[in-house]
């Protein structure tokens, strides 16, 4: 990688030796977001180019909105993790890892900065334009790897991101009254929810039971997309926020990428 121009105009430089080459694609076809989840950007970029970590990303962005490209955008990172969208694992060699200095739920969680979230919706953008990402497919941490993960969080301003044309949303029903499935119920309701959960992309069985794996899922479902209540419990606001979302999804046919 000596002498790499970077990918993104404006971007430092600074060579991370945890990557790889893609396995079974030639280039990416989602985003992943992150927060870093240590007290400083600093510590957290040491730690993306230490080869003892066996980690990395793409990118970082600093709160100060500085960007810093440790990996070739065509190389595959080490961000994902065990993790798996819509049936298909090894996430890391089908996209671009983005880590957002944020001290994370273990330091004292904060908003993210307006310069860093400006920083975060340029680099996307480019990084879409470049490799003509779907909008769908700009996600978080926690969607990919429910439970094990909770980064960028329920403070990230995904609906920010959304009027730029990254990442799907829509306005979360208001929070009301009315029935609520939770662990321990089962049937018809609890089937339905589940279909609709594993069609709009996470992974979970459906089981027609709402077990602990459900509730993790609906959480993570919650902390993205209605994240005024994150209990693993749903309501009426999160089913119907769900099923507003899937209208909005795209029928696609591209999603293995030769």
């Amino acid at each position: 990688m000596t002498g790499l121009i970077c990918e993104h105009s404006g971007a430092e430089f600074r060579v991370s030796p945890n990557f790889g080459p893609r396995v079974g694609t030639s280039k990416p076809d989602m985003i992943i977001l992150h927060y870093t989840g240590m007290e400083s950007g600093r510590a957290a970029e040491e730690w993306l180019c230490n080869p003892v970590s066996e980690v990395s990303s793409h990118y970082i962005v600093h709160e100060d909105g500085r960007i810093v490209q440790m990996v070739r955008e065509a190389d595959r990172a080490w961000h994902a993790g065990k993790s798996s969208w819509r049936g298909m694992g090894d996430i890391n060699s089908r996209s671009i890892g983005i880590e957002i200095v944020n001290p994370g739920h273990a330091f004292g969680y904060t908003d993210f900065a307006e310069v860093q979230m400006a920083s975060v919706i340029d680099l996307c953008t480019g990084i879409v334009h470049r490799h003509g990402i779907p909008a769908e497919r700009v996600l978080g941490h926690s969607d990919i790897a429910p439970g094990r993960k909770v980064d960028p969080g329920e403070k990230f301003d995904w609906r920010r991101l959304a009027r730029h044309g990254l990442g799907l949303f829509v306005e979360p029903e208001d929070i009301s009254g009315g029935s609520i499935l939770q662990v321990g119920d089962q049937g018809e309701d609890v089937q339905n929810l589940q279909s609709m959960l594993s069609v709009f992309g996470y992974g979970v069985e459906i089981s027609a039971e709402y077990d602990v794996l459900t509730a993790t899922v609906v959480s993570a479902f919650q902390r993205h997309f209605r994240p005024a209540l994150i209990n693993g419990c749903a309501d009426a606001s999160t089913i119907a926020t769900l099923r507003r979302l899937l209208q909005e999804l795209p029928e696609r046919e591209d999603w293995e990428v030769a």
